[in-house]
């Protein structure tokens, strides 16, 4: 009986504890549960805590900016200019010097190697084609044997022309270019004869139809004394081609071999000028 008393008495103490361990589980846990902070709610804040600032929502992010593109045709108008180089010039302006070549009818009374003065503008549409336009001196000093044959002593010759021509420029290298031209000229010749002793009223002959005194008359030489000066006016064309080499400075030299013809009532003058001088 001693013994059951006892094993009794521990058996009690035991289920004591496991009583009380119990409780104090039942009571902690509820105390945890109460402290566990709901979801969506913001957790306490302890006694004495300065609130904290009101956070702003975060900006929000740019959309991504697209490239300016501003400044493209701008682009591509300096790359559309960079492709057009202006590799000519607007504007050439030409002189020249040199001697005189004679054909024709010209050639019969003229001796060769006149002087030859030239001067010109051309108004370039390209590289390649342009519109010249010159003024040209030509000396046509008369035979020793027209001189005889028209009974002077000396005489003063020459003609002027102005041609208009469409050129056409040939780039060979970067240093060398050749060029053509033709178009329509006007041709103005004159002259004087010195201590002519031709009779007036005499008959016309050659050298007269030439000198251009018997336009109006085909049969004799007019009476007055006019007779000794020249004045022909005439119409015609011309022909040319030219080579250049460009220096060191832009300047080029030239040189230049022109057929010049013009005709009046069965009047011609033709002459060939050769002539050097520079373009820029």
């Amino acid at each position: 009986m001693g013994k059951f008393a006892s094993v009794t008495a521990t058996a009690r103490v035991l289920a004591l504890l496991v009583l009380t361990s119990l409780v104090l589980t039942i009571l902690l846990g509820a105390q945890g549960f109460a402290q566990t902070t709901p979801a969506g709610q913001a957790p306490a804040t302890p006694p004495g805590t300065p609130a904290p600032a009101a956070q702003q929502p975060p900006a929000p992010t740019p959309a991504a900016q697209k490239p300016d593109t501003s400044q493209e045709p701008a682009d591509e108008e300096t790359t559309a200019r960079r492709k057009r180089v202006h590799d000519y010039k607007n504007w050439t302006y030409n002189v020249g010097a040199g001697a005189n070549l004679n054909s024709g009818t010209t050639r019969t009374w003229v001796r060769q190697g006149g002087f030859v003065g030239a001067a010109g503008v051309a108004r370039n549409a390209n590289k390649y084609l342009g519109l010249r336009l010159d003024f040209d001196f030509a000396n046509l000093p008369l035979r020793d044997s027209t001189l005889e044959f028209a009974q002077a002593t000396g005489a003063s010759s020459h003609v002027y022309s102005l041609t208009l021509d469409p050129i056409i420029n040939m780039p060979v290298t970067n240093l060398f270019s050749a060029y053509v031209l033709i178009g329509p000229g006007f041709y103005h010749r004159s002259g004087s004869l010195n201590s002519d002793t031709t009779i007036p009223g005499s008959a016309c002959n050659a050298f007269w139809d030439w000198w251009g005194v018997c336009q109006n008359s085909n049969f004799s030489i007019p009476l007055s004394g006019s007779f000794v000066n020249s004045t022909v006016n005439e119409f015609g064309y011309n022909v040319g081609a030219g080579v250049s080499r460009k220096m060191p400075s832009g300047v080029e030299i030239y040189g230049e071999f022109r057929l010049m013809h013009g005709s009046r009532n069965g009047t011609t003058t033709d002459y060939r000028p050769i002539t050097i001088g520079f373009r820029w």
